[in-house]
């Protein structure tokens, strides 16, 4: 592949998603799940669906690939427009796999990040400068220290507007980023005693990047720096899984990007993709399409 639409970098997994029949059982009490998938997820990966499904030709690049995630990986985007080929394979591997039960209304991940993450051994690539640069727009994920920072950099240093999740708003990621989404289970976890409204104007003061608060079915804050605050009404949907609801949001926040839409109708597109993401399960073998995003904007009597 040479040029590109979108430059993705950050955690691609395997992920076994089971939908639950009831909520999620109580401690030594019996669950039933109707549906198992083994399917890529991640952060990128879930993007990465989510954008292919729109039209959008990908490079994605990330956490290394293992022996039990990599088949699963490349069999599932060789039809797709999506390029693995920045991705490093390491022999002996396993690679990282999560397992996210889902049920009415919440969705309960386990992995192993806290050990993926504390080793000695970092299990990430370093961003490439020429893979950047063949992008029109980058989506970025704080997760890999150093190796995020270096692709928030080159970034700026290029030119190129990218979309970034849930980092401090004293990061470099969100001082150069065109976009932040910020969760919000990552501000009651970094933040939990704060303000919203004054968290939201700290972040606003430390970068022009237009700067959106989630939290779920709940009112969306957005807004840029000398601006007043902005609501939106997320899109009311009958709800099958909630689980990529945010990588979805964040995917539709680039694909809007990279339309040059203006902000409110960027935020309407992305809380629509969101929406649609959350009424199939699962999400990678039915992920949003375009009509049904747009059709879905057009329930509200003004979109923007």
């Amino acid at each position: 592949m040479g040029n590109y639409d979108v430059y993705l970098y950050g955690m691609i997994l395997k992920t076994h998603s089971f939908l639950l029949k009831d909520n999620f059982p109580e401690a030594d009490t019996y669950g039933e799940f109707t549906e198992h998938y083994v399917l890529p997820g991640g952060e990128t990966g879930t993007c990465a669906t989510v954008l292919a499904s729109l039209g959008c030709s990908i490079k994605m690049d990330g956490n290394y690939m293992g022996t039990d995630v990599y088949p699963l990986i490349q069999s599932f985007y060789k039809d797709k427009k999506v390029d693995l080929s920045a991705l490093f394979f390491e022999e002996g591997y396993e690679g990282l796999q999560d397992y996210c039960f889902i049920d009415h209304t919440t969705r309960t991940p386990f992995g192993q990040f806290v050990g993926y993450f504390s080793d000695v051994i970092k299990r990430w690539n370093m961003p490439k400068e020429e893979d950047i640069k063949r992008a029109q727009i980058v989506g970025l994920d704080p997760f890999f220290q150093e190796a995020s920072e270096r692709v928030a950099i080159l970034c700026h240093s290029l030119g190129k507007s990218y979309v970034t999740i849930d980092c401090p708003y004293d990061s470099t990621l969100h001082r150069y980023a065109s976009i932040n989404v910020l969760s919000n289970e990552f501000i009651h976890n970094t933040y939990p005693q704060a303000d919203r409204l004054s968290l939201f104007e700290h972040y606003l003061e430390k970068s022009p990047a237009l700067t959106i608060f989630t939290q779920g079915a709940k009112e969306i804050l957005y807004g840029r720096k000398g601006e007043t605050p902005k609501t939106f009404q997320p899109y009311q949907v009958p709800v099958i899984s909630t689980l990529g609801a945010g990588d979805t949001f964040k995917a539709g926040c680039i694909y809007g990007l990279l339309k040059g839409m203006k902000d409110e109708e960027l935020v309407s597109f992305a809380s629509a993709t969101a929406a649609i993401a959350c009424t199939t399960f699962p999400l990678p073998l039915h992920p949003p399409t375009l009509k049904a995003i747009e059709d879905l904007q057009k329930t509200r009597l003004s979109i923007y």
